[in-house]
């Protein structure tokens, strides 16, 4: 068994900085967007002023497919799981009133966060906000829509060439935002092990960087932006190990394998999020402690991040209420538990220091068998991580049925069913987002947006940064849809197993 580190060391087990919550608490952040911006920034405001530190957007699928509101596909899904975003005017209502210099953002967004970004971007730079100042993160992860959420549009090679375009432009033009979040999580709510979705997950960072410096990136000059996503799932010690050995494994995968001088460069900083595939729609109340424990677990294994996620997520989206007791939980767990007074509070212990190190290795074990398969990318081609993904969700299905899995109101404990309050978004969402869109086509300047877009597909076929031509595009009013079909133009669409 080996003897802990110490915090804020190298290999950073026992956490980034030497104090950890003593210097600075984790950011509070709740996932939340729906509807139209003027409804999303209007929970927003209220999250802001029950004391979250930290916003989080949610997109609903059109704009995550790179979908205008009035594509056929689009259809009965603007605004339903996340806020429609179809060109800058959305951006600058959905953060109307808003400093986005006295905030960090965070979007979870992928496929077109190059675009959403450049939206952003052009929002504060309106506001006057010191864009070199400007805090937040982009999920910008590729890969593992590949491998466990589908939410993708291009193949897997110029998907590439976008992410790395974005780290570039963002070093020089906005070097303290995160340009990707490399997220586990998504693959942990498809059904992987904890060890899985460390592995999976630095295999897809190491693609990542990889990438970077075939693009002629240095590993210190972009890799301290990087940052991740992980799930935190029922077993608290299971958790709360997953984190220190994915610490611990990324910090020496950075130093060893990439050379890696810079020590942010080797600092696994990462944003955890509850576990929504845990929650039950039977006997919703009982989500309240299975969030309690999973925040838990993402604060004692040293998250600079946090989301709890709402009672109710299992029938909807969360309703207000729902949501404020969420954010109190967290609250609760910084300013009553005691578990902020000392870094890494569970280190040294025989347990949880076994756990971490037979975490790290099943990892290790599963990315050297990802190396030997010619890498992520490869990996993704054979649909071998997709393949053991599925075979770890059929296994724990089956140990629920069979009762070997306890989980409260589900296999046991149940309960007559009660009628609990469901959010519902507005019906007339799309509507609204259609009449919007036929505004901004019908008052901007067509030659200009023309013009722009032209631009953006000639760069596409060549090899210039394409950040810079979606920020013109972004600024002449054209919309998500229009500069993700100039793409699709040039680089196709990604159909798995074609």
């Amino acid at each position: 068994m080996s003897v802990p580190e110490l915090p804020g060391v190298y290999p950073y087990t026992r956490g980034i900085y030497r104090d950890m919550y003593r210097q600075r608490m984790w950011t509070m952040r709740q996932y939340a967007g729906f509807g139209t911006p003027e409804e999303s920034n209007a929970r927003y405001r209220y999250l802001l002023s029950q004391g979250i530190t930290g916003l989080s957007v949610a997109f609903d699928l059109p704009t995550q497919m790179g979908l205008d509101a009035d594509h056929p596909l689009a259809s009965g899904e603007v605004g339903r799981v996340g806020v429609a975003i179809g060109s800058l005017r959305d951006m600058e209502r959905l953060f109307a009133d808003i400093r986005l210099d006295e905030v960090s953002t965070s979007m979870t967004i992928n496929s077109t966060a190059a675009i959403l970004l450049a939206f952003y971007v052009l929002v504060a730079k309106a506001q006057g906000a010191d864009l070199r100042k400007l805090s937040g993160t982009i999920q910008n992860d590729i890969l593992k829509e590949y491998i466990a959420r589908g939410t993708y549009i291009y193949p897997p090679k110029p998907a590439m060439r976008i992410i790395t375009d974005v780290f570039a432009w963002a070093g020089a033009e906005i070097p303290e935002w995160n340009t990707i979040s490399i997220s586990g999580y998504h693959i942990r709510e498809a059904g992987s092990t904890a060890a899985q979705e460390i592995a999976f997950t630095l295999a897809n960072a190491i693609a990542y960087i990889e990438a970077a410096r075939s693009a002629g990136l240095q590993v210190d000059d972009f890799a301290p932006r990087l940052s991740f996503f992980f799930n935190s799932h029922n077993g608290l010690f299971d958790e709360v190990a997953k984190f220190r050995a994915a610490r611990r494994l990324y910090a020496r995968i950075m130093r060893e394998r990439f050379g890696a001088q810079n020590p942010r460069s080797m600092m696994l900083r990462f944003h955890a999020q509850t576990s929504g595939a845990s929650l039950t729609a039977q006997q919703p109340d009982n989500n309240i402690a299975r969030v309690t424990l999973q925040a838990l677990a993402a604060v004692l294994g040293g998250a600079q991040s946090l989301h709890t996620n709402g009672r109710d997520e299992a029938l909807g989206l969360p309703t207000e209420e729902s949501a404020r007791v969420a954010l109190r939980t967290q609250q609760i767990l910084a300013n009553e538990a005691g578990v902020t007074q000392e870094p890494d509070p569970l280190g040294g212990g025989e347990y949880i220091e076994a756990l971490t190190d037979r975490m790290e290795a099943e990892a290790r074990a599963i990315i050297e068998k990802i190396d030997d398969m010619g890498g992520m990318l490869a990996a993704i081609e054979a649909r071998w991580p997709q393949a053991e993904i599925q075979n770890a969700a059929y296994q724990y299905q089956r140990s629920i049925e069979s009762g070997e899995r306890i989980i409260v109101g589900v296999n046991r404990f149940q309960t007559e069913a009660v009628d609990v309050p469901v959010f519902r978004v507005n019906p007339e969402a799309e509507r609204a987002q259609l009449e919007r869109l036929r505004e901004v086509r019908a008052s901007r300047d067509s030659v200009e947006v023309a013009s722009a877009l032209d631009a953006l597909e000639d760069a596409a076929r060549g090899t210039e940064n394409l950040m810079f031509h979606i920020m013109t595009a972004s600024a002449a009013l054209a919309t998500v849809g229009e500069m993700s079909d100039r793409l699709r133009r040039v680089f196709g669409e990604y159909r798995e197993g074609a």
